[in-house]
């Protein structure tokens, strides 16, 4: 099964969680189960019919939401999906703000990222001297391709933001957050090392993040019950973006992504 769809055509994967899994949303083709050197992914990929287009799923916390971000195994999702042929990743995430001009219900196209965590595998390449460039760590293309669609939505949208991923799962504390706001717009926990692998496997990957709250630093706690909530009203906007953007992504990659090795290995 793995020969077969490392030769298929489906290039574009979607890494999501909870909510877009909705059969409604996915026609659902195949699953397809592998298991990497670095274990087995979140969970089986799914290579679904997305509007007449063959796209893969992988749902980044199970099938469950059992996975907690400090214990996803990234490694196996993206070397799992660079084998059956993926080009270009699309990481659906939610995030807090920690601005007040990035308000809850928008949606961020981050085009740069701080890197706060603390006991993560980074890197494939633990063998051999290998420094990807994460100058600018998002797909360019990508980024200007779903930032346009989303504001001919007229959906609130950023079309740059810098991402604080931090360790988790627990939230900041309000000194925490107040030091992040000089720093960055938003605040997650699962965007590294995501990104960073799947730039060292020359794929493309955009962050689509979806703002669920205003950090601790607005003097409010954060509420997971509410993040939910809000999460899941944010999550009809994102249905609707991909539907929109999906179809309009070329074959033919012109970025800088797919050749991110060239010039790292000493």
């Amino acid at each position: 099964m793995l020969k077969n769809y490392s030769k298929s055509k489906i290039k574009i994967a979607i890494i999501g969680g909870t909510g877009l899994e909705d059969p409604k949303f996915f026609k659902k083709i195949k699953e397809v189960k592998i298991k990497t050197p670095f274990g087995f992914p979140s969970a089986a990929i799914h290579i679904v019919d997305f509007l007449s287009k063959k796209v893969a799923f992988l749902s980044r916390h199970g099938k469950l939401h059992g996975i907690p971000p400090h214990r996803v195994n990234s490694k196996a999702n993206i070397w799992a999906l660079k084998k059956i042929g993926i080009e270009r990743i699309i990481g659906v995430c939610a995030v807090g703000s920690l601005k007040k001009n990035f308000k809850p219900g928008d949606i961020v196209i981050c085009d740069q990222f701080i890197d706060f965590t603390k006991k993560r595998d980074y890197t494939f390449y633990n063998k051999e001297a290998t420094h990807v460039s994460l100058a600018d760590p998002f797909c360019p293309e990508l980024r200007n391709l779903f930032y346009q669609e989303a504001k001919q939505l007229k959906f609130p949208v950023h079309q740059k933001g810098t991402y604080f991923c931090i360790e988790g799962p627990r939230f900041s504390t309000r000194a925490e957050s107040r030091f992040f706001r000089n720093f960055a717009d938003v605040i997650g926990m699962t965007l590294i090392p995501e990104a960073t692998l799947a730039r060292e496997l020359e794929i493309c990957y955009l962050s689509l993040a979806t703002v669920t709250d205003f950090d601790v630093w607005a003097e409010r706690p954060v509420n997971a019950k509410e993040v939910i909530k809000t999460m899941k009203e944010n999550l009809e906007k994102v249905k609707k973006l991909l539907k929109v953007t999906i179809p309009k992504i070329r074959d033919k990659r012109d970025c800088f992504c797919q050749e991110a090795l060239k010039n790292a290995k000493i």
